[in-house]
């Protein structure tokens, strides 16, 4: 007869989990790594990170009641080719299906009822990225990997592209062994980030993140980081990319994270004239939507002033009207990269009839900037940045020494 842990190992599995592990309800792996991070101001405005009653630091302090957690993982790689033409926006690879949250949510739902259907009386709880928890620090406990250096999850001889969720229970359950550190001397994810934003091995600076500036991020892009995100409108995988173990990874069976029509690199001229209706309907229901319409409209405008083609000037003239001062802002910036006779008019006549300070001095810094030089390279730079994967990495116990 299998025990009652084994048992909800199991049932895990039946609910269509890829990794299953338990740990304690004991203090997280990490707390004091986050304190650290959140007293240097490296969250940026994400302030639901902060930690002011020690529930993420504690489980118990969340639900006194907590005994152990039944720690899950959700494999969502897919295999498609990411955008590396200028013209057309990358996003992310998590972010091109269904918002990952419901799919896990309804089979930790479905989790939830069979370990009290096996367990009839206990009390139970269910958490995913959103709960006040440390995830990663959960998942490394319940020896599902460990937080790389580039601060996501890595499995042994699986990889990273996993979604982290589980339950919390007041049943004494057996605890599995923490995961090893495998990263070894590797630093391939910190090398290739475009914003140099992973400032020391496990420590990545929020506000320096492609991923935290086009989708957390509520106000302007920084100017001096515009030029990195290249063709990014929602995301960035490079440090994801260039990981060893992730040529190991296993295309999903999960069907709706499978990229929709309208997140497989999409054109960004098609992009940019999209109405809010219009962008509700292709995003609605994905993570996306998380960035927000005029977020998003942001992003595309960046991406449009990196690959300063003319044929764009009409789309982001037409954005120098937008109600959102957000919108107009980037998309004088993205005129003055493209910097024809067209855009320089274009900067002008706005800049007559423009009331917001911010959108007025993003105006008059375009106008005054120097004709931009051609970049026909950020294919290129895209390419190389994904390469490791398409080129075949050398195994990571010799490409790197293993701890």
């Amino acid at each position: 007869m299998i025990s009652l842990t084994e048992a909800i190992r199991d049932r895990g599995r039946q609910a269509g989990f890829h990794l299953v592990g338990i740990t304690a309800a004991h203090p997280a792996p990490h707390a004091e790594k986050l304190r650290i991070w959140i007293e240097q101001g490296m969250h940026g405005t994400m302030r639901w990170m902060e930690d002011p009653d020690g529930r993420r630091a504690d489980p118990r302090r969340w639900l006194p009641w907590a005994r152990s957690l039944v720690v899950v993982g959700l494999g969502h790689y897919t295999g498609h080719e990411l955008a590396r033409a200028p013209e057309r926006g990358a996003i992310c690879r998590y972010a091109c299906g269904r918002d990952y949250h419901r799919e896990v949510r309804a089979r930790l739902e479905n989790l939830r009822a069979a370990v009290e259907a096996v367990a009839p009386g206990c009390r139970t709880q269910a958490f995913v990225d959103t709960s006040p928890v440390l995830e990663k620090g959960l998942g490394q406990a319940a020896g599902l990997g460990w937080p790389g250096k580039h601060t996501n999850l890595v499995r042994l001889g699986a990889g990273s592209w996993y979604f982290l969720g589980g339950l919390v229970t007041d049943l004494d359950l057996e605890h599995d062994r923490p995961a090893r550190d495998h990263c070894g001397t590797c630093r391939r994810c910190l090398d290739v980030c475009p914003t140099r934003a992973i400032v020391a091995p496990y420590v990545l600076d929020a506000r320096l993140c492609i991923s935290y500036l086009t989708i957390e991020n509520r106000g302007p892009i920084p100017r001096e980081l515009r030029l990195a995100i290249g063709n990014r409108i929602f995301g960035c995988d490079d440090c994801q990319e260039v990981c060893p173990w992730n040529r190991f990874a296993r295309r999903t069976d999960v069907e709706a994270f499978e990229p929709g029509a309208g997140s497989r690199n999409p054109y960004l001229l098609d992009l940019i004239g999209m109405t809010r209706g219009d962008w509700n309907r292709r995003f609605d229901s994905t993570p996306v939507h998380r960035a927000r319409y005029e977020g998003f409209l942001r992003n595309v405008a960046v991406a449009l002033g990196n690959w300063a083609a003319p044929e764009a000037v009409p789309a982001l003239a037409a954005r120098l009207d937008d109600p959102a001062a957000l919108v107009r802002g980037h998309a004088a910036w993205a005129l003055g990269r493209i910097g024809t006779r067209a855009a320089t008019a274009s900067l002008a006549a706005r800049h007559t009839v423009e009331s917001d300070s911010c959108v007025r001095d993003e105006i008059e810094t375009a106008v005054a900037a120097p004709a931009p030089e051609p970049e026909p390279d950020l294919a290129d730079r895209n390419a190389s940045a994904r390469a490791p994967r398409a080129a075949g990495l050398a195994q990571p116990a010799t490409a790197e020494r293993q701890t």
